[in-house]
């Protein structure tokens, strides 16, 4: 059995081990990367929906071949679903056989017991740590959770360890990759913050995402990758609801390709505008002669070039 690949030892192994995932970083943020394995810190990032910030810690789980222990995040969250909980039925069940054979003494003894627990993902990692595969724990979308919830998570972020009442306290020596995303739907408290590195990951400029593009879909045409990604960076520049992020350009790319095209025309852009905009007033306010305009521009600018 092969040992699993080291950490990165500089910021430019950085960069190569998340392209190794197909992940194409800045080095602004392939430094703070780096820093948070370093420092072995958790790495806490924030930015619009879709510029990419969950797909490092996928990239991070590929390239050094660790498992991907993910906790999405929701309003009402809580220790059940993040951490643990007891498995009231396996127990009722066990108690009644208990009873019925003369054992419910020996019983009561093991009711809280490693059988009847069922791990949720906070724990899990923990315990992936302890046994000596510490895993990439995502903690996904944080801003979506409650107040209550950020507070619990500070004894996991500052001590790598989880209290459960029947069994004591769960530690592991060697921390978990942590990742935590925001989408700013609302501010984190200061008091989560610290205990991270943080990274606002912004739109990539033109040349990156193009790059990116190319990665993520095989076989693209360049004359439409190039036109798709200006396209996007143009709109990113419009007044809209919803700025489209990578996810979408990369989706809207696919969907051309899916319709045979070559190259941008603006009624194809004006059927496909489902594919990268989100919301309806959005759309209203780029289909027709908007649209018309964009195509006409991003051609004029590529034929330039």
């Amino acid at each position: 059995m092969t040992a699993p690949p080291t950490l990165p030892v500089s910021i430019d192994d950085t960069l190569e081990l998340l392209a190794g995932a197909d992940y194409i970083a800045d080095r602004a943020l392939a430094t703070t990367i780096f820093l948070a394995l370093r420092l072995e810190r958790p790495l806490f990032l924030e930015g619009e929906a879709g510029v990419g910030k969950t797909e490092i810690s996928k990239a991070l789980s590929l390239t050094l071949e660790r498992p991907l222990v993910r906790l999405q995040c929701y309003e009402g969250l809580d220790i059940h679903a993040a951490v643990y909980e007891w498995n009231v039925q396996r127990q009722m069940i066990a108690i009644r056989m208990a009873e019925s054979s003369g054992a419910a003494d020996a019983l009561a003894r093991d009711i809280y017991s490693d059988a009847f627990l069922i791990r949720r993902p906070l724990l899990q990692a923990i315990e992936l740590a302890r046994a000596g595969t510490p895993p990439v724990l995502l903690i996904d979308e944080l801003d979506r959770s409650d107040e209550p919830f950020e507070a619990y998570l500070l004894e996991v972020l500052s001590d790598f360890q989880v209290s459960i009442p029947e069994l004591g306290t769960i530690a592991c020596t060697e921390p978990p990759i942590v990742v935590l995303t925001s989408n700013r739907t609302r501010e984190i408290h200061d008091a989560v913050k610290r205990r991270c590195l943080y990274h606002w990951v912004d739109f990539p400029d033109a040349g990156r995402e193009w790059e990116i593009v190319l990665r993520r879909i095989p076989g693209v045409p360049e004359t439409l990758s190039r036109e798709a990604v200006e396209f996007v960076q143009r709109l990113r520049g419009r007044d809209l609801f919803k700025l489209p992020g990578v996810a979408e350009t990369i989706d809207w790319t696919r969907a051309l390709m899916a319709l045979d095209q070559m190259v941008l025309d603006p009624k194809t852009v004006n059927d496909t505008l489902g594919a990268l905009l989100k919301y309806q007033d959005d759309i209203a306010r780029i289909q027709g002669s908007e649209a018309a305009a964009i195509v006409a521009e991003v051609q004029a600018r590529i034929a330039a070039q």
